[in-house]
């Protein structure tokens, strides 16, 4: 077919103009009327310290606005289903297109979720049993632990003019364990902790949370006549003790009220083992922990399939055994199949699986549950999907990529960023280390500070104009940490004997007590197995590691660390009142709002609407709450401090408050001074949400602290204070262990306990202990080698 000869100079397609993102007056959060232009089908880095605003800009503006237009492409029926979303606040956003947001939520923690399930791998691996396995027990259904096997008999009559069909049964073939219900554990109660058996009921027996007697939980049973509640439970007949452990429900009248009576064990599951147990009170939880067992299931041995499907094989493999092999293994094993009859399933699979080892995730295997994953995990699985895709001119958001991952790992992750953009899309970043800002094409730097004083742009452009802006990331941008000169000496040690947690080679280790110990080695090499599953019983610890912090919108700074008390309190005391009318959440809650500041109104099917509550203008307290003052301020005028003007408020004169001072001070020492008292919690960061359970957990009583990659979410100029406090927690008598791959923190560590040499199988062992600046001058492991070339050896 022959071409046209094209011209050398054609005029531009109009299409072709639309290359630019343009935001005009964006004010979420703490934006101050920003507006930015941002080149599509480019990598554009997001700069800034913790809480400049990145995420309101990045995720709550641009993420949130082209979501929502995409939800109203859809039928109102189907919108009625989806999560309602307002529109942001900004004036204008021009040059949107589909955003893919990849961020660093955790996945469900629904055992039946796995990293299998959550990609395409499982289902893959599904079809190819059911088309290779020996010997055949079904379709993919059967190897399926999610599917249960049903058989149904029953007649079906379909009349079709003089002529009836009768389908007498109806069979399907799943793979699920139908003892663990594909759960891979089973539960079991310890009847010990629910009551007291040398006790009788009347006197007061059940030991179970919310079932005090003369409450309504108890009389069910005592007042029921299906027990005698005078009679020790332990000489209780086989028919009496069914009764109480497991009649089935039945309505009844008790206590002269029609009620639902079930026996205790089916309604223990169905109140307290139904629920998520993060959501639980914490004495609730306490119960739970010791009240139930988990165990793997006896006739699945955990791989939470029926025998039927582990029954069926190829070249010897079940898929049980597939699914538990590392995925370096598998994607080799899968590699060596050699069956045209499936070759294209084959090099899909191939494909996903090399993705994973290409991600930095080949140590992960297919049965890990997706509720046990990192968030950095959580993210790089989530951005397994999109590599294989054929979509272009997508918008991906990623948040911190880099997070939990090794120096070594961080290039890989470069290059599957590039990757995404080579293929047209447009890559949005918002991070903190500089090895990913120096790949960026387009650099935007928020700030100058965080909070009131952040939210505008300070700087954008290339790297190179960013070294040399005057902006507290440019300055900041070529730090290196120098190795410490002296280090301190230990005052004893923490000792690990046999550890075979997870990957762990039988590891023994004495970790140096009195000082500040780093544990390092890249993504997967064991590093969380050996410390928060291989210490000793009983060891003094406090952990602050990474798991979210739950609280709903009233939840607060003030409320989460307990500041909220000791400023209740002096409240009362300075107007002889009780301290419950100065909670928000109890008797000084503004009547109209519910003490929630704003009103809530839902649309049905359209997105709701938020409105300031006119009767408290926001305040969240009653008027007359609001008369009684300390130190010339109401309760709501305190709440809207920040930590840095709420030291000075409460260190001296009338409010002088030392129990409020001392949380205070832990506040601002964590790097939390610009964080206001009543902001809520669902508005902050990952990075601000680590810091104040750090904040929170620095009162405990432990003499050991661990810590979970506490520079998550640090910007590079805040990484200096986390340092100067990891110091001062030493300095005061503390043994400080941090599980980090920041260089900075290794070079200012006492002791360094590196793992490896690799991830999963390739690692689990410890291949250096020692100061950094034997680590540095030994080179003999990864981190070694990046160490040296951070700080210039």
């Amino acid at each position: 077919m022959s071409k046209a000869p094209r011209a050398d100079k054609q005029p531009a397609h109009p299409a072709d103009r639309h290359d630019l993102i343009r935001v005009h007056g964006a004010r979420e959060n703490n934006l101050k009327d920003v507006s930015i232009e941002i080149p599509k089908r480019r990598l554009t880095v997001f700069t800034g310290v913790s809480g400049s605003g990145k995420s309101s800009l990045v995720f709550d503006t641009i993420a949130a606005e082209s979501q929502r237009l995409i939800n109203e492409t859809y039928s109102a029926f189907v919108q009625g289903f989806m999560p309602t979303l307002s529109r942001p606040e900004v004036d204008v956003l021009d040059g949107l297109t589909t955003a893919i947001i990849v961020d660093q939520q955790r996945m469900g923690a629904d055992p039946r979720s796995t990293v299998g399930t959550a990609t395409d791998a499982n289902a893959m691996l599904r079809i190819l049993f059911s088309r290779l396995g020996k010997p055949h027990i079904g379709p993919p259904s059967a190897y399926a632990f999610n599917v249960p096997s049903v058989s149904a008999r029953g007649a079906i009559t379909v009349e079709r003019g003089d002529k009836k069909a009768v389908r007498a049964t109806f069979n399907r073939t799943g793979g699920m364990c139908p003892n663990c219900e594909g759960r891979g554990t089973v539960s079991d109660i310890d009847l010990t902790q629910l009551y007291d058996d040398s006790k009788s009921l009347d006197e007061g027996a059940l030991t179970i949370p919310g079932y005090t007697p003369g409450g309504w939980n108890y009389r069910l049973y005592s007042e029921s006549g299906l027990v005698d509640p005078a009679k020790p439970i332990r000489k209780y007949t086989k028919k009496e003790l069914h009764a109480f452990l497991h009649h089935e429900p039945t309505r009844m009248k008790i206590a002269g009220i029609n009620m639902t009576y079930e026996g205790l064990i089916p309604r223990i599951q169905k109140s307290f083992l139904a629920k998520d147990k993060e959501g639980m009170q914490s004495h609730i939880r306490a119960f739970v922990d010791r009240a139930v067992t988990f165990t793997t299931c006896p006739e699945c041995d955990g791989t939470r399939l029926s025998e039927g499907a582990r029954s069926s094989k190829i070249k010897r493999i079940s898929i049980a055994d597939a699914c538990a092999m590392q995925i370096s293994d598998l994607a080799a094993w899968v590699r060596a199949l050699k069956e045209p009859s499936v070759a294209p399933l084959l090099t899909a699979l191939q494909l996903t699986l090399d993705s994973f080892v290409e991600i930095g995730l080949g140590y992960l295997s297919l049965d890990r549950p997706a509720g046990t994953l990192s968030g950095g995990e959580a993210q790089r699985v989530k951005m397994i999907r999109h590599l294989g895709s054929s979509l272009t001119d997508v918008t991906y958001v990623f948040d911190e990529p880099t997070v939990g991952l090794h120096p070594h790992d961080i290039q890989r992750m470069n290059e599957l960023l590039l990757q995404l953009r080579d293929k047209g899309n447009t890559v949005l970043v918002v991070e903190h280390k500089p090895e990913t800002i120096a790949i960026a094409d387009h650099v935007v730097d928020l700030g100058p500070g965080a909070g009131t004083a952040g939210g505008t742009v300070c700087f954008e452009g290339t790297v190179d104009g960013l070294r040399k802006a005057g902006t507290v990331t440019g300055r900041h941008f070529d730090d290196r940490a120098s190795v410490k000169d002296t280090v301190r000496d230990p005052d004893g040690t923490l000792q690990i004997r046999g550890a075979t947690t997870h990957n762990l080679r039988n590891v023994d280790v004495d970790i140096p007590l009195g000082v500040l110990t780093v544990i390092t080695g890249v993504a997967g090499s064991g590093k969380s197995s050996l410390v928060h599953g291989s210490l000793p019983p009983g060891a003094d610890v406090v952990s602050i590691d990474q798991s979210p912090i739950r609280g709903s919108r009233r939840s607060n700074p003030a409320t989460y660390t307990g500041l909220l008390d000791p400023i209740r309190k002096a409240f009362a005391k300075a107007n002889g009142v009780k301290p419950a009318l100065f909670s928000a959440n109890s008797e000084g809650a503004c009547p109209t709002c519910n003490g929630a500041g704003v009103i809530y109104t839902d649309l049905g099917i359209m997105a709701g609407v938020t409105s300031t509550c006119e009767d408290c203008e926001g305040k969240r307290f009653q008027a007359s709450v609001l008369e009684y003052l300390l130190g010339g301020r109401d309760i709501s005028e305190v709440l809207a401090m920040s930590v840095t003007e709420a030291v000075e408020f409460f260190g001296s004169g009338e409010a002088s408050t030392p129990a409020a001072q001392r949380i205070l001070a832990r506040l601002a020492d964590v790097g939390l001074g610009y964080l206001s008292l009543g902001q809520p919690l669902t508005t902050l960061s990952g990075g601000e949400r680590q810091r104040l359970k750090l904040a929170t957990n620095m009162a405990e009583k432990g003499g050991v602290y661990i810590l979970d990659e506490p520079t998550t979410g640090l910007h590079l100029a805040d990484v200096e204070q986390l340092l100067g406090l990891l110091d001062r927690l030493v300095d005061s008598g503390k043994s400080v262990i941090v599980v980090e791959h920041h260089q900075a923190v290794m070079a200012h560590a006492d002791w360094i306990i590196d793992l490896g040499p690799g991830a999963g199988h390739d690692g689990g062992t410890i291949v250096f202990e020692g100061t950094p600046a034997e680590l540095v001058a030994a080179r003999s492991t990864l981190t070694g080698e990046h160490l040296a070339a951070y700080v210039g050896a």
